[in-house]
């Protein structure tokens, strides 16, 4: 891949997950029991991004997506809540993606993404109201995290097996890693 395709690709992919992310921000809360709960649909981006590009221009992909979708419509303290998720959520995935295909799918690593998030937007919220009580609230977003980070890796792993370009993508990303002796 050229570098002019690369970064054609990285900001395709920024550009979907900013119009994801605005479409999401539109829907109301799908989850009636856990206020303020959101699907996590830019998620698919991000783990499309994980599983073709190399970590660096994956990071790229978050951040430029958290910037222009709190610039197009969002605060500070959304920003500050979706900066940190992201960043603890993208730092997650990656330790997760490294123990390879054969003991994590990407499923897998789409559900640790979005526990993760949970987790450092909670500790966002205990920080700025100056308590620990916030973080109760984790079992019940950590319940819809899970079944909201399988939907998502289902999707991801579907659109990576059966969408021709990033099918090519992912093989360039996994020749890239393969060891020289494994390679037939």
């Amino acid at each position: 891949m050229t570098n002019n395709q690369r970064l054609v690709y990285i900001a395709l992919l920024a550009a979907q997950a900013v119009i994801i992310s605005l479409i999401e921000r539109a829907i109301p809360s799908p989850f009636a029991i856990a206020p303020g709960a959101k699907l996590g649909l830019a998620n698919i981006i991000t783990c499309m991004a994980l599983y073709t590009l190399p970590v660096k221009d994956a990071s790229k992909v978050v951040m430029i997506r958290i910037i222009l979708a709190t610039l197009l419509g969002g605060t500070i303290s959304s920003f500050m809540y979706s900066a940190s998720g992201a960043a603890l959520s993208f730092i997650g995935m990656c330790s997760v993606k490294k123990l390879g295909p054969s003991r994590i799918s990407l499923i897998g690593v789409s559900v640790a993404g979005a526990i993760l998030h949970n987790i450092g937007q909670l500790t966002i919220a205990s920080w700025v109201a100056q308590t620990w009580t916030v973080l109760l609230y984790l079992p019940v977003l950590s319940f819809f995290g899970i079944l909201s980070g399988i939907a998502m890796g289902m999707v991801a792993n579907y659109l990576l097996n059966h969408v021709e370009q990033l099918h090519y993508y992912r093989s360039l990303q996994e020749m890239k890693y393969t060891p020289l002796n494994q390679v037939s």
